[in-house]
């Protein structure tokens, strides 16, 4: 069942943090493909300097603007799409970058997608997850409550670790990172 538009409008933390164990499902042309989340950073608006939303609302960033539970995927580095769930409480901006996936269903999909064999290096960064799970620019704004990409509910028992954020320059000192504790598919311990 999917998760339901309540889960994302919450505080953006609290819902990076319970992000953690829940399964990202994608329905693609090739098979099902489902993933673990194990790793994701919060990101507000004003007040935090390594959001795209903290000046104002741009082409770039209006999806952090929009309702929650809708998809923010961006180009980074000129190399990689980056998987972002808006996620907030009123109208202040918010997303959650999801870092890190444990695949669990269309890994022979996923390795094929990524061109890639050992199953650790399949989707253990935010680059690598959006290669194995086949998403791009096509999924910017689709609505993880009606469309073929949602998160499904998981009753596994998790230990959380908070952390620094990564790959940012501004800001880095916030604790807005988390992970599932000794996970082998975190991209850095």
């Amino acid at each position: 069942m999917k998760l339901s538009r309540n889960f994302y409008s919450r505080d953006t933390e609290k819902v990076a943090k319970e992000l953690l164990g829940k399964i990202l499902v994608h329905k693609t042309d090739e098979g099902l493909l489902k993933g673990k989340i194990v790793e994701a950073e919060a990101y507000f608006g004003k007040g935090d300097p390594a959001s795209h939303a903290y000046r104002k609302k741009t082409k770039r960033n209006f999806l952090m603007f929009e309702a929650p539970g809708k998809v923010y995927v961006y180009f980074c580095y000129g190399n990689y799409w980056l998987f972002n769930i808006v996620a907030k409480e009123n109208e202040n901006p918010g997303a959650v970058l999801v870092r890190a996936l444990e695949p669990i269903e269309g890994i022979e999909i996923m390795k094929r997608n990524r061109g890639v064999d050992d199953v650790h290096n399949l989707t253990n960064g935010p680059g690598k997850l959006t290669e194995a799970f086949g998403i791009a620019k096509e999924q910017n704004g689709l609505d993880l409550t009606e469309s073929n990409i949602f998160l499904q509910d998981s009753n596994e028992e998790i230990e959380i670790v908070k952390a620094k954020r990564i790959g940012i320059s501004k800001g880095k000192s916030k604790l807005l990172r988390f992970y599932i504790k000794d996970n082998g598919f975190v991209s850095k311990m």
